[in-house]
């Protein structure tokens, strides 16, 4: 026998073996479970009553997932969230997903993430139950109505917006949820960090208000305290459910790394990093907030540094230190206005008390990273949703929306406070 002839015929048999790993790969060993009990998904609820609607809400994980569609789907980078609402109203109502997450998952995505080459009539089947098990709209009055929604992943503790959109109404819920796997007790979420009462200004008008924002620090700094660090450029105020759901409505996502964690106010590390969500992965604005040792009205003050990484979107993807783009205006100006668009803002103000630091002398931060800006910190507060546009109130603190040589802002010098 030639060598061309025993390579013919070892490439055939190498032919039959693929194909035969092939048709076996095709056999998927996907299984619909017996029953999907969501049983132990209700022991773990967590529940809200408003209008006379109940919503209820539970993160799945890998155990529940396995338990439910007889496979893992948290392995792919998904959440499951199960969601019941008992409708207690007289008109129908619509779970709006993209409230939810604005990124949400298909249940034909996720069913088609875990097909077989091959699978066939299998691979049918799984779009059929992964569809079912998915909640359904709309929800009848006087009707009880449970599915599962597709997410992305959140760790330690998710806050989910559940939005319940009738006929000229919505009824919004903002739920806490423990992660299954994640030790963070969502208690902790209602006091991010307990100043004590003595060392709270409570704040009952907006002129105090203003003047305790003045006296914020500039900027953050370095653990020990004396190398500055990002500018403290933006402050929230607002209830914490606020807060957190016009965020997620915006697509802003917990994302803490090493470079965040290096930078502190009032002695310690950020109580939260947000990144806004941008394509493939790519780097994206990030906000790192602190409370603030403040109260408006009974209302929870944040203060935050809000950047963006040299190059935006355009940066490397995967990158583990980004340098602060030099514009962090713009950077704050794009949240603003992203926020707007969120449902969720009340006013909009801009007070001193980052100090101007002009192109021609530029100020540095921790990475040796320099920045310039025109010394404004922007103060949101939030409400309740749904609020429009034309809601928003503009607080005549410093004229932000006339030519900058106008607005003659008093204080802002380029001298760094702390």
């Amino acid at each position: 026998m030639s060598i061309l002839q025993i390579l013919h015929r070892a490439l055939l048999h190498a032919g039959r073996a693929l194909c035969l790993a092939l048709a076996l790969a095709g056999c998927a060993t996907w299984h619909a479970p017996p029953e999907a009990d969501d049983g132990p998904l209700r022991q773990r609820e967590v529940s809200a009553t408003s209008r006379g609607v109940r919503a209820s809400a539970t993160v799945l994980g890998s155990e529940d997932s396995q338990r439910m569609y007889g496979a893992d789907i948290n392995r792919t980078g998904v959440q499951p969230l199960w969601i019941e609402v008992q409708n207690g109203t007289s008109q129908p109502l619509w779970l709006l997903r993209s409230g939810t997450d604005p990124d949400y998952f298909s249940p034909h995505e996720v069913a088609w993430s875990m097909h077989t080459l091959f699978g066939g009539a299998t691979n049918t089947r799984m779009d059929h139950y992964f569809r079912d098990l998915g909640f359904g709209n709309p929800i009848p009055p006087g009707a009880t109505r449970s599915g599962i929604l597709f997410t992305n992943p959140d760790q330690g503790i998710k806050l989910v917006n559940v939005d319940l959109l009738g006929s000229q109404t919505l009824i919004p819920f903002s739920l806490f949820l423990r992660v299954p796997g994640g030790t963070v007790d969502p208690r902790l979420a209602q006091i991010p960090f307990p100043f004590p009462e003595t060392a709270i200004t409570d704040c009952q008008d907006l002129a105090s208000l203003r003047a305790a924002l003045e006296r914020l620090p500039c900027c953050a700094t370095d653990a020990s305290g004396t190398v500055q660090a990002d500018p403290l450029n933006a402050v929230g105020i607002g209830q914490l459910t606020d807060i957190g759901a016009a965020m997620v409505r915006r697509d802003y996502r917990r994302d803490a790394r090493a470079s965040d964690l290096a930078q502190r106010v009032f002695r310690r590390e950020p109580d939260f990093v947000m990144r806004k969500q941008a394509q493939a992965g790519a780097p994206a604005t990030w906000i790192r907030g602190w409370l603030a040792p403040i109260r408006f009205q009974g209302q929870l003050v944040y203060v935050a540094a809000v950047g963006r990484p040299v190059g935006g979107r355009f940066a490397p993807r995967g990158e583990t230190h980004l340098t602060l783009h030099e514009n962090v205006d713009e950077a704050r100006n794009l949240l603003v206005q992203d926020l707007m668009y969120s449902g969720g803002l009340d006013k909009l103000g801009y007070v001193n008390g980052v100090g101007v630091a002009p192109p021609t002398r530029p100020r540095t931060t921790l990475d040796g990273a320099t920045y310039y800006t025109d010394g404004l910190r922007a103060v949101v507060f939030f409400a309740t949703r749904p609020r429009s546009l034309s809601d928003v109130e503009f607080l005549d603190w410093v004229p932000y929306l006339d030519e900058p040589d106008a607005r003659q802002p008093t204080g802002a010098t380029g001298d760094a406070r702390q």
